[in-house]
């Protein structure tokens, strides 16, 4: 009976280390498209393409400060076309961050403008725009 316990106490707090530290990491970037057109979000040397009206998502990122830019498409009515907000910069993912970046646009008099939102579980600010 005296090894049982210390055997059973080794066996339980094995367990309890092992499942703590998944290795996963649970850091993500949600793109949603609400423009017009098409969305390239180019990050870490991939593009995440997202549909009019779609969302996409990339997950388990490492830890760092990342550069990202965004592409579009241009409706064909557009005459001109312009970019404001957080369409490119930087984002520093921490550990459990998640980061929403929301696309909308307008067109008016054949002028479209495609606009950028970044928000983040953080408490620190994790995007500046150059």
């Amino acid at each position: 009976m005296r090894f049982k316990i210390p055997l059973l106490f080794s066996i339980i707090s094995s367990f309890l280390i092992l499942s703590g530290c998944s290795g996963k990491v649970n850091n993500s970037v949600t793109i949603q498209n609400l423009s017009a057109g098409t969305v390239y979000f180019n990050f870490r040397g991939n593009v995440i393409t997202a549909l009019t009206g779609a969302t996409a998502s990339v997950s388990e990122i490492p830890k760092g400060t990342y550069l990202y830019s965004t592409t579009y498409n241009v409706p064909a009515e557009a005459l001109s076309s312009a970019s404001q907000g957080d369409v490119k910069g930087t984002l520093t993912i921490a550990a459990g961050t998640r980061i929403m970046i929301i696309y909308s646009s307008t067109l008016i008099s054949g002028a479209y403008i495609l606009y950028a939102s970044v928000s983040s579980s953080d408490s620190q600010t994790t995007t500046t725009s150059p």
